[in-house]
Order: C-alpha cells, then sequence, then structure tokens
C-alpha cells in the first residue's frame, strides 16, 4: 500500500558510502545501521498529545498522525506513547476510566466512539515505527482534588488507598489492590493491542517534598503487625522490586514478543560513578533501577540523562559509561535526552553531541527524546538540526535476541528495466514488520531506505541503472533475514 509520506522517498533518499557501514556476511551490500531512535509523545496535561483537551475525534486523529509523519519523515522508528499517565486509560478500558486529557472531563468516553490504541498502533505499524503504551503504575491523578475522580478510579472506589502528596494523588504502592489494579491493566494492553513495548517511567514513589514522608504509616504498620522486619525504606523498596519483576513476568506469560522497558531518573545514587552528585533515586524514589539492570528484569534501560556533556556534577558521558558497565546480561541501553530543556539549558547542538557520545559509547544502542511537541515545533532548530547531523541515514531497532533469535527467509524480489520499478514479496511464513531496500547508484555509493511491511514495490527514479539492488526482510524483534539481490 503506497502512502503519500512514502512518496517523498526520492525527498529523503540516503546516498552514502560503503566506507564505516557494516557489510552482511558473504554480501558487499551494505547493512541499515542499528539504532534505537525513539521519541516520547506524553498526554499527562496535553503537553504532546492530544494537544489540548476537548479536541473533536477527527482532530485528535490529525494530531496524532502528524507526529507520527513527524517521526516518520526525521528518521526516527519508535515512539513511546502515554496511555496512562494517571490511574485512567486513553483507551476503552475495563480497568480504568478514560483519561480527562482526551475528552476534558474524567471518565467520559470520547464520542464518536474510538480506540485511540488500536488507532495508534495501525498508524505507527503502517509507517513501520515501533509503538510502546507508556504507563505511570502509581499516580493518581496530577492534582489533589478527590471530587474530581471519576467514579470508575481505583482511588474512587478505594479512597483508603488514595494519598494526598505535593500537588498529587498517589496510589499506596504497597496495597495488593492497586498492584493486581495496574497488572490487570498492562495485561488488557498486552492481549488487546499488537504493541511492541509497555514502558514504565520514573515515578514510582513521588519525588519527596521538603520535610514532607509521604504518608505510608498505616501500610507499613499493618506489614509490621505482620511480621514484617525490614526498614520502611528497604521496605518499599523490595516492594518496588517484587512488583518490578511480575509486571516482566506478566508481559511475558501473556506475549513474550513485548519489551518491557524503564526510563529511571538518571542517578542511582550519588557517587555512582565517583564525582556525581544530585537527587538519590534508590533512597528517594525507592526505585532500585541498577538491580533491575544487573539482573535483566527489563528488556531496555533508558535512564534519563537530562544533563549535559560538560556538566560537573551531573556528567552525561559518565552517567551513560556508568549505566552500560551496570548491563550485566546484556540488554538495551537508550539513554533519554532532554530536548525539552532548549534552548533554557541548552541549544540544539548539545543533543547532536550527546547522541554521537552515545554512538561511540560500546553497549548503547540507541536514545530516546523527551518530548514529541518540541521536535515538532523544532524549538531552538532541534529538529533541523536532527535531520541535518543526526539522523541523514535510516536506522533499525537493535535485535532483542533473548526474546527471539530467529529472522525471516530472504524475499524474493524482481526488477522491471523498463519502468524501474522494483517489486519484492515475502517467502516464508514469518511476515516482515519492515523492508530494507539498498541500491549501488554508482561505485560504492549506496542509497538505502526502510520501508513499511505494507508496501512492496518501489519505482525507481527516472533513468535510474543501479549496479545492485538488495532487499531484506525485518522481523517484529529486528531479526533481519539475508539480503535478497539483484544486480541489473
Amino acid at each position: 500500500m503506497v502512502r503519500r509520506w512514502l512518496l517523498m522517498f526520492l525527498g529523503v533518499a540516503c546516498l552514502m558510502s560503503t566506507q564505516g557501514v557494516r557489510a552482511q556476511t558473504g554480501s558487499s551490500v551494505p547493512s541499515v545501521p542499528r539504532e534505537f531512535r525513539g521519541v516520547w509523545i506524553a498526554s499527562v496535561s496535553n503537553i504532546d498529545w492530544p494537544s489540548r483537551k476537548g479536541m473533536t475525534v477527527q482532530e485528535q486523529q490529525a494530531d496524532l498522525r502528524s507526529l507520527l509523519d513527524m517521526v516518520k519523515q526525521m528518521r526516527a522508528n519508535a515512539v513511546i506513547l502515554q496511555m496512562r499517565p494517571a490511574g485512567d486509560a486513553l483507551y476503552p478500558s475495563a480497568v480504568a476510566p478514560w483519561s480527562e486529557y482526551l475528552t476534558g472531563t474524567p471518565g467520559k468516553a470520547p464520542s464518536p466512539a474510538w480506540d485511540p490504541l488500536a488507532f495508534a498502533v495501525k498508524e505507527a505499524h503502517e509507517r513501520g515505527i515501533e509503538i510502546h503504551a507508556w504507563m505511570n503504575p502509581f499516580r493518581g491523578a496530577a492534582h489533589t482534588d478527590r471530587s474530581r475522580l471519576a467514579p470508575g478510579h481505583i482511588g474512587a472506589r478505594n479512597p483508603q488507598i488514595l494519598h494526598t502528596y505535593g500537588k498529587s494523588l498517589w496510589l499506596e504502592p504497597s496495597s495488593p489492590i492497586v498492584q493486581k489494579h495496574v497488572l490487570d491493566q498492562v495485561v488488557e494492553i498486552v492481549t488487546k493491542y499488537d504493541i511492541d513495548g509497555i514502558h514504565f517511567d520514573d515515578y514510582f514513589y513521588p519525588y519527596p517534598e521538603t520535610g514532607k514522608p509521604f504518608p505510608d504509616d498505616t501500610a507499613y504498620q499493618a506489614y509490621k503487625a505482620g511480621g514484617g522486619t525490614l526498614g520502611r525504606d528497604d521496605w518499599r523498596r523490595d516492594l518496588v522490586n517484587t512488583f518490578i519483576r511480575n509486571v516482566a513476568s506478566t508481559i511475558k506469560r501473556h506475549n513474550p514478543r513485548v519489551k518491557f522497558g524503564i526510563s529511571p531518573f538518571g542517578i542511582w545514587q550519588p557517587g555512582h560513578p565517583p564525582g556525581i552528585k544530585g537527587l538519590n533515586a534508590y533512597a528517594s524514589l525507592y526505585a532500585d533501577a541498577r538491580l533491575w539492570t544487573n539482573e535483566g528484569i527489563v528488556d531496555y534501560i533508558a535512564p534519563q540523562l537530562y544533563w549535559g556533556i560538560d556538566d560537573t556534577d551531573q556528567s552525561f558521558p559518565k552517567l551513560l559509561a556508568w549505566w552500560v558497565g551496570e548491563n550485566k546480561r546484556g540488554r538495551h541501553v537508550w539513554p533519554g535526552l532532554a530536548v525539552y530543556k532548549i534552548p533554557k539549558d541548552y541549544d540544539a547542538n548539545e543533543i547532536v553531541r550527546e547522541i554521537d557520545v552515545t554512538r561511540a559509547q560500546p553497549g548503547a544502542s540507541g536514545h530516546i527524546l523527551f518530548r514529541a511537541a518540541n521536535i515538532k515545533g523544532n524549538v531552538g532548530g532541534i529538529k533541523d538540526a536532527l535531520a541535518k547531523q543526526s539522523y541523514t541515514v535510516p536506522a533499525l531497532v537493535p535485535p532483542s535476541p533473548w526474546l527471539d533469535n530467529e529472522a525471516p527467509a530472504a524475499p524474493v524480489i524482481s526488477f522491471d528495466p523498463a519502468t524501474g520499478l522494483v517489486s519484492w514479496r515475502s517467502n516464508g511464513q514469518e511476515p516482515a514488520f519492515v523492508w530494507t531496500i539498498a541500491a549501488e547508484v554508482s561505485p560504492g555509493k549506496w542509497w538505502m531506505d526502510t520501508l513499511p511491511a505494507g508496501q512492496t514495490s518501489l519505482k525507481l527514479k527516472a533513468g535510474a541503472k543501479p549496479a545492485v539492488i538488495a532487499v531484506s526482510a525485518v522481523d517484529r524483534l529486528g531479526n533481519e533475514s539475508q539480503k535478497a539481490i539483484i544486480r541489473p
């Protein structure tokens, strides 16, 4: 199926020398580089999508399409779309009420009825983009007014497990009711939707308010009365670790193909590595992200490294190297980059440099940009900088061999020199998620691109006489087939 955004390929075609490009064994054809290029799309407070409350369905769909078009055109390959910002859902859920960020009213369904997550999955996959459903597990509401909660909200039905803390309402993480509620929503998403990942951000226990302890005395005393022996901090960390393990095993039990990723605060503890200062996420958020990384509980870790290369107390390169060093099980490390700090704290070149540092760091295989609206608005020229300096060639999502390492069969390819039409089709039972196509347009110079599964032909530019044309199939977990090669 040829869509208008695919017909733009001549405008975004990538010419590249074979120098520095990895060629597949037994073939002189270069391979598309591997790099996770993610973009966070946040729904909380309407900061990315929907861009305001109460939009019509048509406006919401157009709004999301425009973001996905942007991601495709900038040669990124994944979006992390927030579907549970605060005890709610931006899709028809049997577990949580409709989000106010969609319709303007908590619990109110959109009219006419539609399923934003099903729509997002379809639109993303038609562009060859991965989509990860982003959930905040324990934030109950981004305000403190309990009367605003929808009747179906877990905190409205169980007020004893809802705490007021700071400027928000928070679910009690130790509550079995809360943990089951979140796990039920995870199961709902991974069984009903063809997503590529489940994603949690940095909020487990809330960021601390000075002089105000989190109000979980009742829950902790009940734990002690039941024979618990851990101190409160260790108790909190232990229950979060248990919860994370349960989420991971639940995902794999219901859909082993779905990746599980977390983007923790970028500093595990001050002094790790030496010289690093800042918030202690281990002791303040009770998030032992080093353990999750060491044990390979998650499929990817995306520490929010929202500091600069030249920062002394929070050095981007030092922190990135530390996180990679903690990746004992060889999972993915994809740091989060602070596009939102442009132009107040950094210029666009800082992000370009951080991408270069990440590429030069062995063991890091991508990055995620926060956030979509800043890129779409080209704030500080960031969209232009990425296009001209960082994303000059397409990239494939790195494979996850611990989940699946079986590649699809090479496609069957044909070329009609009279019309310049290259055609291909699958050659096996495993379907492609994306195709790669490469053409040697002059000696040592290659044009290449990635195309979504629905496109199985491409008309080359009139008069084009490539020496070699190659097509490969790439499956949902990044496994690439051998290349089907034609020498016209």
